[in-house]
């Protein structure tokens, strides 16, 4: 009899080592375009996955819905089916000038300003990627010729208090390239059970830009950062194929 996580609903009969882990449900629609036999696994609350390969390798493709908690979860059942590296893809804001809508900001390393990941650990312990899913990234984004960044991001819990704007400014005069809501937890988590992480970021809002006009633009696919998407997909997938044949 299969044991299938709670929330997930996956099982260790998966047989998998490799999760591309997006936020939106419907990304891993999208992720399935580039899989090869690709088969929904389950949909469980934020939590929709499919199965499939890519060059020949198993890939489990989830979402984690937004923020923290529901990363936290993930990659927890994640550890518990047999998951040996994930790498999120995700949507963020940009904090400099110089990066623009469509970017990728592959993270290697996260300012902890977020709740989650402070409930399991003190502050003090780093939220850093796995070195060799970093650099595995990198080379993959050179290869591309993908315009992309390499630096820290910031991991909050909401988008519209009242000093956003102070706050992204702060941050952004420390030269921190952009902000999201998962990356810290998906660092320090996966870093205390074992899993290898990488955090690859679609710049979706550029900085000063109004916040709900550019995600709104993004989920409307008006712009560029809808070809981040595609590219950061890419990226991740390159990625594991890279690291796995090291």
């Amino acid at each position: 009899m299969e044991n299938f996580e709670p929330h997930i609903k996956c099982s260790r009969e998966l047989d998998v080592r490799y999760a591309v882990i997006p936020g939106d449900p419907m990304r891993v629609d999208r992720i399935a375009e580039h899989l090869d036999n690709p088969q929904l696994v389950a949909f469980n609350r934020e939590y929709k996955s499919i199965i499939g390969y890519y060059k020949g390798i198993k890939v489990l493709a989830i979402s984690s819905g937004i923020g923290g908690p529901s990363t936290a979860i993930a990659i927890e059942e994640l550890k518990n089916i047999g998951i040996e590296s994930a790498i999120r893809i995700g949507s963020c804001g940009a904090l400099l000038k110089d990066i623009k809508l469509g970017d990728l900001i592959i993270s290697q390393a996260a300012v902890r300003d977020d709740g989650t990941s402070k409930t399991y650990i003190k502050e003090i312990y780093p939220a850093v990627a796995d070195i060799d899913l970093l650099n595995a990234s990198i080379e993959c984004a050179k290869t591309l010729k993908y315009n992309y960044h390499v630096g820290i991001v910031r991991s909050h819990d909401s988008f519209y208090i009242d000093d956003e704007e102070k706050i992204s400014r702060f941050w952004g005069s420390k030269n921190i390239l952009g902000s999201d809501m998962e990356t810290s937890s998906l660092y320090v988590i996966g870093r205390l059970r074992g899993i290898k992480t990488l955090s690859i970021l679609n710049v979706v809002v550029e900085n000063e830009e109004n916040t709900k006009e550019g995600i709104g633009s993004y989920v409307n696919g008006l712009d560029a950062a809808v070809e981040g998407e595609k590219r950061e997909i890419i990226l991740a997938l390159e990625t594991i194929y890279k690291y796995h044949n090291k």
